[in-house]
């Protein structure tokens, strides 16, 4: 028990929150309908329909992945990551999880000789512009992350970091890419044997927001130094633990039963995820593409419009308990607030004893800031059930590799659970294809070029 992840939920529940809340009779009647949903997702997954169960039991991927981080990649002292979206959020949320803060600070002593880490997420170039003069390319390893090898964002950083690598390397720029792509296909697929570029494949049916135990985010870790052997057990031990059809005892299908009644049941539809950890924050918001993209759909799997999804939001305790609290304890109540802790921390600080005569300052003295980040914790759930307001906590054992991999695994089990229940295809996302194929009229590409695919220019606008 002491090393596996907890889920509190008694806070959602009407015995528990004066009558509002899910009622106690109606989780215990859902019990026979998640057998079949969970019978429905085993289904599923014999059929080879949902891939990223079996990602913890890829060896020769890790073996090649080790051997390339421990051999070619301590080579260099920089490794950037170019992706998007989960090409980019679950490398981020390992690194904030699991490196020491400020890692891109420490000396090369202090980081034990691992390279620095950088996460290119997005296509700002007032972020990116600084960042590449101030490398230096010599010395730097850049990791393409697109399974199609299009992705716009992804491909646009890749342009413009090669051409500052063979302005410094000319030929020699290609020892300085590593392509994380589709098996077979693609764009990035085809310059990685055109080019002569290594590359490590993301496996077919394995969509970017489930890929972070694939080759995806497990490069960027074992780039760092992370176990990912205990990244990967721990997520094996949870798809294990989520292997029963007992409502009860399943953390993941709780989480996701949980979620959908306060949804259905009580018109919670608002999900926030609040981590009481700066080091768990990167969760919340992998957390965010994961429910968001799944479950935010349309068209039911019948075709039939539904317009359906919650909505995730990421909150940070105890940071937000002085921003977004309040609207939580007291505006509507159409929430729910999933708390993230761990039992155990690798570092605390005691508040020095001062200030004797000042009672405002003397009651901290002699407590370890721990305690008091807990103890704000612990308040905020108990406020928030007492004002009716529905709660749960998810706690780790600690905030290392084994628990990381247990949290990523249960949420990916849940969110295909959701699925289910909500009767949406989780695993597919075609509210982003639109935006994209726009994208692509306004910058040109051929066969996306027609004028009525590209939106209009605003025709009301104050000046």
């Amino acid at each position: 028990m002491s090393d596996r992840i907890l889920l509190d939920y008694g806070n959602m529940l009407a015995t528990r929150l004066g009558g509002r809340g899910i009622a106690n009779d109606r989780l215990a009647a859902f019990a026979a309908r998640f057998a079949d949903v969970h019978a429905a997702v085993q289904h599923r997954r014999t059929a080879g329909e949902i891939p990223f169960f079996d990602l913890p039991h890829q060896r020769e991927l890790i073996d090649r992945i080790r051997e390339f981080a421990d051999g070619v990649g301590q080579a260099f002292d920089t490794f950037i990551v170019l992706g998007i979206g989960g090409s980019a959020l679950g490398a981020s949320a390992l690194a904030q999880a699991l490196l020491p803060p400020h890692w891109n600070e420490l000396s090369d002593e202090a980081r034990e000789w691992y390279p620095r880490l950088y996460v290119l997420d997005n296509v700002d170039p007032t972020t990116i512009a600084p960042l590449l003069a101030r490398l230096d390319l010599r010395r730097t390893l850049v990791n393409v992350v697109s399974k199609s090898g299009a992705t716009a964002e992804t491909m646009a950083q890749f342009l413009i970091v090669r051409e500052r690598m063979v302005d410094v390397l000319d030929d020699a720029w290609r020892r300085h890419f590593i392509f994380t792509t589709d098996p077979a296909a693609g764009v990035l697929r085809r310059l990685a044997a055109d080019e002569g570029v290594p590359a490590l494949p993301v496996p077919p049916g394995v969509g970017g927001r489930f890929s972070v135990l694939s080759a995806v985010g497990l490069l960027p870790a074992a780039m760092v130094g992370i176990d990912v052997d205990a990244l990967l057990y721990g997520a094996a031990a949870m798809t294990e633990r989520c292997g029963t059809d007992q409502l009860t005892d399943n953390p993941a299908g709780l989480f996701a039963v949980l979620q959908y009644l306060a949804h259905t049941d009580v018109a919670a539809p608002i999900h926030v995820m609040m981590p009481y950890s700066d080091r768990l924050y990167g969760m919340a918001d992998w957390f965010r593409q994961l429910w968001a993209e799944s479950l935010g759909k349309r068209r039911d799997r019948n075709g039939n419009d539904v317009f359906r999804g919650p909505t995730p939001i990421k909150a940070l305790g105890a940071t937000d308990q002085h921003s977004q609290v309040q609207l939580y304890m007291e505006g509507p109540f159409d929430k729910t607030i999933t708390l993230l802790t761990a039992r155990t921390r690798s570092i605390d600080l005691t508040i020095p004893p001062a200030y004797a005569s000042i009672a405002e300052l003397a009651y901290l003295g002699g407590h370890s800031m721990g305690k008091l980040l807990d103890a704000e914790r612990r308040a905020t759930t108990s406020a928030l059930a007492r004002s009716g307001r529905m709660n749960m906590t998810i706690e780790l054992p600690a905030i290392d590799a084994v628990a990381l991999g247990q949290l990523f695994m249960m949420l990916q089990i849940a969110t295909v659970l959701a699925g289910e229940l909500y009767d949406v295809n989780a695993l597919d996302q075609p509210g982003v294809e639109l935006g994209k194929e726009l994208t692509y009229a306004l910058m040109g590409r051929p066969g996306f070029a027609s004028p009525g695919d590209a939106p209009a220019e605003p025709a009301h606008i104050c000046r």
